[in-house]
């Protein structure tokens, strides 16, 4: 049996491994790694695509595998394997693809290891909970000219992509400030430790991580630990710093400060704060995240802000928004350079879903490059990364384009 840990100690350089042939009729056989609820969910838009055959699930938790099998495999007239240990769908001959919606933990190796196995991979954001992880991955993806999408679908919904070209244009001017809002936090008291259900692989949950006790918040809330994922800040941050590099342009910060408290629930030194406040240093402008913020009744103000010097420029899930700055001063006020505008629409992340995953779905039959690359993700969940060690070991980083520096 492979040693789980074997990926932290770095990737055999390997040949380059051709694509396996697509199945019959020009079909992409695929298999799901990670059956809860977005597993399920994303899984349901892959199957949604007449060429795309499902042919494996796997997931450590016996319940969620054999349910999505059953009812995935009801909607798609097959039969889908279902599996405990994704190494079984890896040395699968009739798996073109995988889907990867684990716990952020389990990213890094399973791409790792599906690219050194000839797979393409879809993976959930963030890209890893780790930074060196994460070059592994896209050395990995690089030695074997896979093709791996990154589910920041924010990318394919299309009035990100309208107000991406708004900022661009400079129509809010030049941007000195881009603020990333998210309201909430995961974290909790654990509980006591028991005994893992009968039916749950603790053991390969936990995978590559430090082995600990089982506890129900562990396996239910994975994303408010250090060991698995990075809180609020990993998960939903992620999208936002996408979004603001996408927005204007850059790749990298400079540097990463922050401050985190555990101001509403007792210390739990396991997770991440529940009250937390990051800055990032860009050579043009700077980039703040805070996941606690005063509501305001007349929008939702999670999302990205823009400020530039003409204007600003808010966009959600739910709407977007841009204003000029106040203009003129005693006698006739001067001309706005634009006029705002306010729109706010019912949440529906389905087309942008759809397009996302027919997007990696083309890319895989043509080999190009989606529209969220291994390279993107990995500079996309860069900030978020930097932020997380900055709470947790109370330091400020710098980034040398490798590696995080302690200041």
């Amino acid at each position: 049996m492979q040693n789980r840990r074997s990926f932290l100690a770095g990737t055999a350089a390997t040949a380059a491994l051709s694509r396996s042939a697509i199945g019959a009729n020009d079909r992409i056989r695929l298999a799901i790694i990670g059956a809860g609820t977005r597993g399920s969910y994303v899984g349901g838009v892959f199957t949604d695509f007449p060429d795309v055959e499902l042919v494996s699930v796997c997931d450590v938790y016996k319940p969620a595998r054999e349910q999505q099998a059953a009812r995935l495999g009801e909607k798609t007239n097959s039969h889908p394997d279902a599996v405990s240990d994704y190494r079984r769908v890896l040395d699968r001959k009739d798996v073109d693809a995988v889907l990867i919606t684990t716990p952020d933990h389990w990213h890094g190796p399973i791409v790792i290891e599906a690219s050194q196995a000839g797979k393409d991979a879809y993976c959930e954001k963030p890209l890893s909970n780790s930074i060196e992880v994460g070059q592994k991955m896209r050395q990995a993806v690089r030695q074997n000219k896979r093709v791996v999408q990154i589910g920041l679908q924010q990318r394919s919904w299309t009035h990100f992509q309208e107000n991406a070209k708004r900022v661009q244009d400079g129509m809010i001017g030049k941007v000195y400030h881009a603020e990333c809002i998210y309201q909430g936090n995961y974290t909790r008291p654990e509980g006591e430790p028991s005994a893992p259900p009968a039916d749950l692989d603790w053991d390969l949950f936990q995978g590559p991580a430090e082995r600990r006790p089982y506890t129900a918040m562990r396996q239910r809330s994975w994303r408010a630990f250090y060991d698995y994922s990075g809180g609020t800040l990993l998960d939903w941050g992620t999208h936002l710093t996408d979004v603001a590099h996408w927005y204007l342009g850059v790749r990298e910060p400079l540097t990463c400060s922050a401050s985190g408290q555990y101001a509403r629930v007792p210390p739990q030194p396991l997770q991440l704060p529940d009250t937390m406040a990051v800055t990032w240093k860009y050579p043009q402008f700077v980039m703040t995240y805070t996941n606690c913020v005063r509501q305001s009744p007349d929008f939702d103000v999670q999302g990205n802000h823009f400020l530039g010097d003409k204007g600003w420029l808010q966009v959600n899930r739910t709407g977007f928004r841009y204003r000029p700055n106040a203009t003129g001063g005693r006698g006739a006020p001067a001309v706005p350079p634009f006029q705002p505008v306010s729109q706010s629409f019912r949440y529906d992340g389905g087309p942008s879903d759809h397009a996302h995953v027919r997007n990696f779905l083309d890319c895989v039959k043509s080999r190009q490059d989606p529209v969220v690359s291994i390279d993107t993700g990995f500079y996309s969940t860069l900030p978020t990364l930097l932020g997380v060690l900055a709470i947790r070991n109370g330091k400020t980083y710098s980034w040398d384009g490798q590696r995080a520096v302690a200041v």
